[in-house]
């Protein structure tokens, strides 16, 4: 059985994916499979792969089902379904890897009270350029739930692709599948408050390639169902860390700021009935909303006067 699951989906990247694929034969780590799952495209990424797939048989190719949602999320949850290792990484298909990637990664999870390992993703446009720093020596720090306000308000960011887990971190965990956009910040943020801790190294492990056709790039550019994404995955965030009894004012507070720049979506009423607060408390984070934009405005000019 291998020891790490890699799971890549894949849709018409064909000018990219072989790269990528490269750098997981690059890995100084080898006891790994990795699952390709092709989303339905319409390019020439299997015949582009079909020598890797024919020369090593750690290499799996299969096109999602109509049993998971077409996009990331599904095809993820489909790779998941497959996955046969004790670590799970999820790559993309269009970035690099560090040669050190999963060599570190494993060592640090050997720690049997860590249930992730976490590490610095960069990023590049154009043609990489391939100058690895292979020093073992980095700093690091623990992770656990109490640290979920600084993750939520991605002071603390679990970039796609830049964290190895533990498979008991996904035994109940899945991505939902219905979300275009910030399905991995709320699926984290269901992991980071079950488990026990993780650990983040600063170590740059993982490249991603900056293009125009990605789904960050849609949000940037306020894409609606992008934004619309966004919107559920908060509710779904706040219904999660309401369950737990995990939901702080300080993460209400944040989140109705967040939604002022929603009101498109009904995002302020979807958190308060989300929220099922008692009528007193309800009250109080109605008038909080009301009197938002004015405290902001006077905010800004109190931030510009202290310059």
């Amino acid at each position: 059985m291998p020891k790490v699951s890699i799971i890549m989906a894949t849709y018409n990247r064909s000018e990219y994916i072989l790269e990528s694929i490269q750098s997981i034969l690059a890995q100084t780590y080898q006891d790994w499979e990795c699952i390709i799952i092709d989303d339905g495209g319409t390019d020439n990424t299997l015949e582009i792969l079909s020598p890797v797939l024919k020369h090593d048989i750690r290499f799996q190719y299969l096109v999602r089902t109509p049993n998971y949602q077409k996009g990331l999320p599904g095809s993820r949850n489909y790779g998941l379904d497959v996955a046969k290792g004790d670590y799970i990484i999820f790559f993309d298909d269009d970035d690099i890897a560090h040669p050190q990637n999963l060599e570190l990664c494993v060592f640090e999870l050997s720690d049997k009270q860590l249930s992730f390992c976490r590490y610095i993703r960069d990023v590049f446009r154009g043609d990489f350029v391939y100058n690895f720093d292979y020093s073992k020596e980095y700093t690091s720090f623990y992770i656990d739930s109490s640290d979920i306000n600084k993750v939520l308000r991605n002071e603390l960011q679990f970039n796609s692709c830049a964290v190895m887990w533990t498979k008991e971190c996904y035994i109940n965990h899945r991505y939902t599948e219905h979300l275009k956009y910030a399905e991995e910040w709320e699926v984290y943020a269901r992991i980071i408050t079950s488990v026990n801790k993780g650990i983040s190294i600063n170590k740059t492990l993982y490249y991603g390639r900056k293009h125009n056709v990605s789904i960050t790039g849609d949000f940037g550019n306020r894409n609606l169902n992008s934004l619309s994404s966004y919107t559920d995955a908060i509710q779904l965030v706040i219904a999660n860390l309401k369950n737990k009894k995990m939901l702080s004012s300080e993460i209400i507070r944040y989140f109705i700021q967040v939604s002022l720049q929603y009101k498109k979506f009904n995002l302020f009423e979807r958190i308060i009935n989300t929220l099922d607060l008692p009528k007193r408390q309800e009250l109080k984070w109605r008038l909080f909303y009301a009197h938002l934009p004015l405290r902001l405005y006077f905010y800004v000019i109190w931030k510009k006067i202290k310059k």
